[in-house]
């Protein structure tokens, strides 16, 4: 299923492009979930609590104060792996979009053939770059978190919280299955604790530092942790 976002300052051309999207999602005999958006403000304090949240946004360039354009860049900087998609009734704009690495455009009114070659390109990109993210539910929702924004996991009994550049994510599951899950890149240091090697600081005695928070490393990590940490810091 993908998450939608339709970002625009006019209710009947969202209501429009919903429709054909559903549409273009019906003849794949696939679903998706929408998220509707009045300005590039609102999506983007929308955002801030829920990043990770959206697979696909399209939006419409010429909004109020914040230009699809500007909000596009906002969202490039909190979420990499986003794809964005711009609807614009200008063809001025067309290749704007490559500078914040748009997925494509549409012309208003969108046509059924370039909707479905920019719906299969979203799919495709997310199957392409799905290494890149760490997935995860916590009840009805799914997220998708950019690998390189995590710094560390903790679990609590049953419960595992992703700790993010952005924000802290909390699920059910096992550190020893979220480990296998992301792969490379990232170490345990404890029983507790598995943390992405790059995102370390500094290591002092039985700690290791991300930014200011200290998180305990064990004396049967230890070794480990810290040949990976070396090697990290010898590939950067």
């Amino acid at each position: 299923m993908l998450r939608i976002g339709i970002c625009d300052d006019s209710a009947d051309a969202r209501i429009a492009l919903r429709a054909a999207l559903e549409r273009a999602l019906d003849r794949r005999k696939g679903e998706g979930t929408f998220f509707e958006f009045s300005s590039g403000e609102g999506l983007l304090r929308w955002m801030e609590k829920h990043a990770g949240e959206l697979d696909l946004v399209f939006l419409d360039i010429e909004m109020g104060e914040l230009d699809g354009m500007e909000t596009a860049r906002r969202l490039r900087l909190a979420d990499e792996g986003l794809q964005l998609v711009f609807v614009t009734g200008y063809t001025d704009y067309v290749f704007d979009g490559y500078s914040v690495g748009a997925l494509g455009y549409l012309m208003k009114p969108p046509q059924p053939d370039r909707l479905d070659e920019v719906l299969d390109r979203g799919l495709e990109a997310r199957l392409r770059d799905g290494d890149k993210a760490f997935l995860c539910r916590s009840g009805e929702t799914m997220y998708r978190i950019p690998k390189k924004s995590i710094l560390y996991f903790a679990s609590d009994r049953r419960q595992v919280s992703c700790v993010a550049a952005a924000r802290t994510y909390t699920f059910y599951g096992k550190l020893d299955e979220v480990e296998r899950a992301v792969g490379e890149g990232f170490v345990r240091i404890h029983q507790r604790y598995l943390v992405r090697s790059a995102a370390v600081d500094r290591l002092e005695g039985s700690q290791v530092f991300i930014g200011e928070e200290a998180l305990p490393v064990s004396r049967a990590c230890r070794s480990a942790a810290l040949a990976a940490l070396a090697r990290t810091a010898l590939e950067s």
